[in-house]
């Protein structure tokens, strides 16, 4: 065998042979290819990071200017620079069209405002005249179901009030939540649906659209609160596809009794919701009979030592005096308490029961299995009771036994 033949065996197998005719050794050692594997070498990530898209400004800064609001009330109020003690708006104000309209797809943005938490949206921005940009104090975007504020205050930081105005305008009331605003002046057309459904989407999710066609009226519910104080500003005095002036302000309760209890049953299941969030996900699970293991427990402690007998849920869970489940009696956690302390005490695994005498109180050992239990023994323990000596009964055969019904002799 040759020295090449003898240098390629010597190599791990299913490795090619680097040795050539003419090779040496030393060559041959050299061109061997090792068995250790190679590290390979860190792939190089490339990190995209987006940025948020800044804010832009609606309007330019000269189209804002400081000019005193219109007479809408009787007394102007120096402090808040706006009329009081009128409930109903200028009727040629309210028939004005808005200065500007606000364009979520192009003026949503990054502001100040989203470094600091809680922060309040924008108003003018709403109503799409916000010449401030990335630079303004408040949100520009639309309200989200994370965004939850006070209930005294609306998504914009203003302060609610107990009642609504006469005409329902303004900020609303605090007293119920109001997600459904009312939309008047709509020209009626073939489509008229279609068309307030789709101008209105544009301010969040809509639960549901009732549109009266022959009267140009229209109510807007939305699933959240904000959407529905957003969507009353931005749409205020603004036009759908034709040049009418919209007229919105907050809908009143609706009388419908099966509106009453949807909503109702609405604000149940948002509490609900709430609560199931709060608990722990175990404890949620054995509630709704989710946890197998919780069931069979259920089962048995429900069945009070009857065989085949599982209690109801209003009688395993009652509480009271008289109820059937020893855990729903008031002060069962305290007579446990002290039975656990009793029966883990200094009393050598005897209870200890005590009898008064005439000469004094005398101490009497009572096994584990007497008929009194360790609770009661506790009372008798701490009660200190003086009785007088008894006196012996006569020993003898009984004799002269009679009743109150007969006569005396």
């Amino acid at each position: 065998m040759s020295e090449e033949t003898e240098v390629t065996t010597a190599q791990a197998p299913g490795v090619a042979s680097p040795v050539l005719p003419g090779m040496t050794d030393e060559q041959a050692l050299v061109m061997a290819p090792s068995t250790e594997v190679a590290t390979p070498a860190p792939k190089k990530v490339k990190k995209i990071i987006r940025k948020k898209r800044p804010a832009r400004p609606q309007v330019d800064s000269s189209f804002i200017t400081s000019e005193p609001p219109p007479q809408t009330g009787i007394i102007f109020n120096i402090w808040y620079n706006k009329w009081s003690g009128g409930d109903r708006e200028d009727k040629y104000m309210s028939k004005t069209a808005a200065k500007g309209r606000c364009n979520i797809a192009k003026d949503s943005g990054f502001t100040r405002a989203d470094k600091v938490t809680g922060s309040y949206f924008c108003l003018f921005f709403a109503r799409g005249i916000c010449p401030k940009g990335q630079d303004c104090e408040y949100l520009h975007r639309l309200p989200g179901i994370h965004d939850l504020f006070n209930p005294n205050v609306d998504c914009f930081g203003r302060d609610k009030h107990s009642d609504y105005r006469d005409d329902m305008g303004g900020v609303g009331s605090f007293m119920r939540q109001n997600r459904t605003i009312y939309v008047g002046r709509i020209h009626v057309t073939d489509d008229i649906e279609e068309i307030v459904a789709r101008h209105f989407a544009e301010w969040g999710q809509v639960e549901r659209v009732r549109v009266l066609n022959t009267r140009g009226v229209a109510f807007i519910t939305y699933t959240n609160e904000a959407n529905a104080q957003f969507a009353k500003e931005a749409m205020a005095h603004q036009s759908l596809d034709h040049n009418e002036i919209l007229n919105v302000r907050w809908a009143t309760a609706d009388p419908n009794p099966m509106a009453q209890a949807r909503e109702s049953r609405r604000v149940e299941e948002q509490a609900a919701e709430a609560i199931r969030r709060a608990l722990p996900e175990e404890f949620v699970a054995e509630i709704e009979g989710r946890d197998p293991e919780a069931r069979k427990r259920r089962k048995i402690e429900s069945g009070f030592g009857l065989e085949g007998y599982e209690a109801p849920d209003d009688i395993y869970f009652a509480r009271g005096a008289q109820s059937v489940n020893p855990s729903g009696r008031p002060g069962y956690e305290l007579e446990h308490e002290q039975r656990l302390m009793i029966e883990n005490g200094d009393v050598g695994g005897h209870d200890m029961a005590f009898s008064s005498g005439g000469n004094g109180v005398q101490q009497e050992a009572v096994q584990d299995n007497g008929i009194f239990s360790s609770s009661t023994l506790a009372a008798l323990k701490t009660a200190k009771v003086l009785t007088g000596p008894k006196a012996k009964a006569a020993s003898g055969p009984l004799v002269a036994y009679g009743s109150d019904s007969e006569d005396d002799e």
